[in-house]
């Protein structure tokens, strides 16, 4: 089976296809036929040896990849279920476990796979998995209230957008960063206020709500630039593992998307909010498994909305 994957870990020219061995499913589990990975900056950082040291049990080649949508091609014995061989499926993977994303044919936990969203694309079924996965955790840490205020920077990148939307959808207020050239994107998810993008983003936020919002998600990775925004006893969610400043009585939350792993249930949840348009499906360009490298780069370069994706 082809894959896509690294043997030593450097710039995306050290992507490569690699042949990996047939896999099936046993009790519990299905095989999907792969049609579609998309591309996310974690993929970057166990490219570039960023997380060699979780992977120094695991020998190589070393295939990067969460995100991944195609169909059911095999289902194990005795495995109960309601989707069947030919059904269009979408799934998030978790690289440190296995081989990722980037291949032909994976095996999975039945309880990590559900129906692709109706009406779309491999390709844009792909983008939703793991960043509306880490959108959702987000959400879930914060635990705001309709009608309470959440500010979201990086908010025209995959999981800032989706927590825009979906935020949107449950109520919140919310306040988004946005370049210029990014103000009509960040405006269409439905984002109440928008204030520019930069280092200075918790002064622009105070400028719209003098007391601080009620809860960050930072998206941009802003971590202590972005606390000056919250309230007093408010809260903000970390998608890098940064565990704070413990100032203000402000809860820190570290959002690992791993811990919601075999979490079909809200996998479900968003297949059915692509589905009514809650939240939007945004594919970037498409590369064949011999241009990886190319995808690589231009995430790498910065400023890509939508997810590029690597079709097989």
């Amino acid at each position: 089976m082809r894959a896509v994957g690294v043997l030593n870990f450097g710039n995306p020219d050290v992507l490569q296809v690699v042949d990996l061995p047939e896999v099936h499913a046993g009790q519990g589990e299905v095989r999907i036929r792969v049609h579609a990975a998309s591309v996310n900056p974690t993929d970057l950082m166990l490219r570039n040896g960023s997380r060699s040291e979780a992977l120094k049990d695991i020998d190589p080649p070393h295939v990067p990849g969460m995100d991944i949508a195609g169909v059911i091609d095999e289902i194990g014995p005795s495995t109960e279920t309601e989707l069947a061989v030919g059904t269009a499926v979408m799934a998030m993977v978790v690289p440190l476990a296995d081989h990722g994303a980037y291949r032909e044919s994976i095996v999975l936990s039945m309880d990590s796979v559900v129906k692709a969203p109706e009406g779309f694309s491999h390709a844009e079924a792909s983008t939703l998995p793991m960043n509306g996965l880490t959108a959702r955790q987000s959400l879930d840490q914060l635990g705001l209230l309709p009608g309470q205020t959440i500010a979201v920077t990086g908010a025209a990148g995959a999981y800032g957008g989706y927590v825009v939307q979906i935020a949107k959808h449950e109520g919140l207020r919310v306040i988004a960063d946005a370049s210029a050239a990014d103000e009509p994107l960040v405006k269409s998810f439905g984002a109440d206020v928008i204030v520019p993008r930069g280092d200075d983003f918790s002064e622009q936020v105070r400028k719209v709500v003098p007391e601080g919002v009620d809860g960050v998600a930072d998206g941009a990775v802003l971590s202590e630039l972005a606390v000056g925004a919250i309230r007093d006893g408010g809260a903000y969610a970390a998608v890098r593992g940064w565990a704070g400043t413990g100032e203000r009585d402000i809860t820190f939350h570290r959002t690992s998307v791993r811990t919601y792993d075999h979490r079909s249930d809200l996998l479900d949840q968003l297949r059915d909010f692509a589905e009514t348009g809650v939240v939007t499906l945004r594919v970037a360009g498409t590369y064949e498994a011999e241009q990886a490298s190319e995808a690589h780069r231009r995430l790498e370069a910065r400023g890509t909305r939508g997810r590029c994706v690597i079709v097989f």
